[in-house]
Parts: structure tokens; C-alpha cells; sequence
């Protein structure tokens, strides 16, 4: 790195309070309602402007994201191995024009394939921090309109707020409510990939999601990545049985599942119950933005 003006975007952790899956699309895609929220915590980004690109991953979880990352990399780009992040600051240079390299810095705190958006959220931090970086406002539609192409959860992790999505889950309309509620996520260990669980959706619409009531809905993904990775059903089982629990119900495509609270108190000591009886599970201890 060899600018002193560092930036560090956080990369917190999206979840679905509830997700309804309506319908299949013909571009491959499904017809979904989901009440989006995010964490106080999750992944960070940083950069700096630098002689050539860099991508450096750092965390409990880079290794696990590393080998990926690296494969089929290009001689001439071995520093810039393929990732939603290289991607997204890839798309930001050619949209608006920037020929400043940059050295970019992910520290993976988050699970990968975990249905808590880590690499969607990785994205859009990567674009928030370019964005920053090169005086571009944060609502540019060329800045939404990247997020887009790089994933369906990316413009929503973009906004980082509370919102209601409908169509691929980017057509948001935002939503007030749930700020600085206590949430505990707990992922079994398992990684699920996103589009096997979709695939083994059963293809059954049953109804909408009223975004003024996500308790009372779903998650339609669950029955599909419980058939894959039935880890989740002790996961939900012991979250559910907790004292002061609200809901506990699987995020996304799975395997992370959230619990929320009545209160702090509560959240922490269910988190301790959690590690002691499951002491090989993850958790993250958090609030809502």
C-alpha cells in the first residue's frame, strides 16, 4: 500500500427474517418476498490506493474462502484472484472510469455458503469503500446498477438498511422497525451451496409475506437445505428452545439460523447455553442495524 488514506467499510451480516419463495423465473432466477435486515457486525473491508492491484483475505475464515478465490487466476493478475470483491472493484473501474489500483484487505469473520450474504456483503462494501473513496454518491444508479449484475442480495447488502424485496430480492422498498434488536446466529458448520437448495425447492407457492408481520411468516428454503443438511433441525431446535427467544428460523439458503430476543440478558445467555452443549457450532452474538 502506498497511500496513507485508508478506508474500512464494514461488511455486516444480511439476514432474512423470513423469505417466501413464489414462483421460478425463466432467466433462472426465483419470484421472491423477503424482509431484509442486517447485523451490527460481520465482515470488513479495506482499502488503499496502491502501485497494482492487491487481494489479501485475512479472518477466521479466510482459508476457507482463499482456495476458491484463487482458482483460475490469470499470471498476470496472480495478486487479484476471482471473488464478488476483485469483481465488484473490477466493475466500479470500468463503470466510472478509475485507473488508480488499489490494495483491497477482506477480513472473512463470517461463514462462507452460510445464507448470511458474506459475499454479497463483501461486494457491496468493496463498492460503498470505492465509492468513498472516488467521490461517488452512495445512491449513483451506476453504483446500484453493478451491485445488480454481481447478485440478486448485493443492491439490498448495497443499501445495508431494512427493506422489503420483492422480484430476485432487488426491488427493495425500505422499512423502519427492528433497529438494535439483539440477534444470536448460529451455523452448524456445515456450508450449503445457494443454488442446490433452490434447486430442491419443492416449487409450492404458499403465499405472501406480510413485511409488517416476517414472525408470522417463513423461510420456504428450509424444508430444501434441511433435506441437504439436516444439522439444521438440532440448530433450530436448540435456538427455539431458548428462554426470552422470539424467533429462530434459518437464513437465506442456509445452514446459519438466527434467534432473536426479547433481551441482551437473553441473547447472552442463550449464546452460552449454545456453546456449551454444540461447542464445535459458530455463533455471533450481535444486534440489528
Amino acid at each position: 500500500m502506498i497511500s496513507s488514506d485508508v478506508i474500512v467499510e464494514p461488511a455486516p451480516a444480511k439476514l432474512n427474517l423470513a423469505l417466501h419463495v413464489r414462483a421460478r423465473r425463466p432467466d433462472g432466477y426465483h419470484d421472491l418476498e423477503t424482509l431484509f435486515v442486517f447485523c451490527r457486525d460481520g465482515d470488513v473491508v479495506t482499502i488503499a490506493d496502491a502501485q497494482d492491484d492487491s487481494f489479501t483475505i485475512t479472518g477466521p475464515f479466510a482459508s476457507a474462502l482463499a482456495a476458491a478465490a484463487t482458482d483460475a487466476v490469470p499470471a498476470d493478475r496472480a495478486g487479484w484472484a476471482d471473488n464478488l470483491v476483485t469483481r465488484a472493484a473490477d466493475g466500479f473501474r470500468d463503470t466510472f472510469g478509475v485507473a488508480q489500483r488499489h490494495a483491497i484487505i477482506l477480513e472473512k469473520n463470517l461463514p462462507v455458503a452460510s445464507g448470511i450474504g458474506g459475499g454479497s456483503a463483501d461486494a457491496a462494501a468493496t463498492l460503498r469503500a470505492l465509492a468513498r473513496r472516488h467521490g461517488v454518491s452512495a445512491d449513483d444508479p451506476r453504483l446500484i446498477a453493478i451491485a445488480a449484475r454481481l447478485g440478486a442480495d448485493v443492491p439490498a447488502c448495497l443499501a445495508g438498511r431494512t427493506a422489503f424485496g420483492t422480484g430476485k430480492g432487488d426491488a427493495l422498498a425500505p422499512l423502519d422497525g427492528w433497529a438494535g434488536a439483539p440477534v444470536l446466529l448460529v451455523n452448524p458448520g456445515v456450508a450449503v451451496s445457494t443454488a442446490a437448495v433452490f434447486a430442491a425447492w419443492d416449487g409450492i407457492d404458499r403465499g405472501p409475506l406480510d413485511p409488517a408481520n416476517p414472525i408470522g411468516g417463513r423461510n420456504d428454503l428450509e424444508r430444501a437445505a434441511r433435506s441437504l443438511a439436516p444439522e439444521i433441525d438440532r440448530v433450530i431446535a436448540v435456538l427455539a428452545a431458548q428462554p426470552g427467544v422470539i424467533l429462530a428460523r434459518m437464513s437465506g439458503s442456509g445452514a446459519t439460523c438466527l434467534a432473536l430476543f426479547e433481551t441482551v440478558a437473553q441473547r447472552d445467555q442463550a449464546a452460552a447455553a449454545v456453546a456449551a452443549a454444540e461447542p464445535g457450532w459458530w455463533q455471533m452474538a450481535s444486534g440489528l442495524a
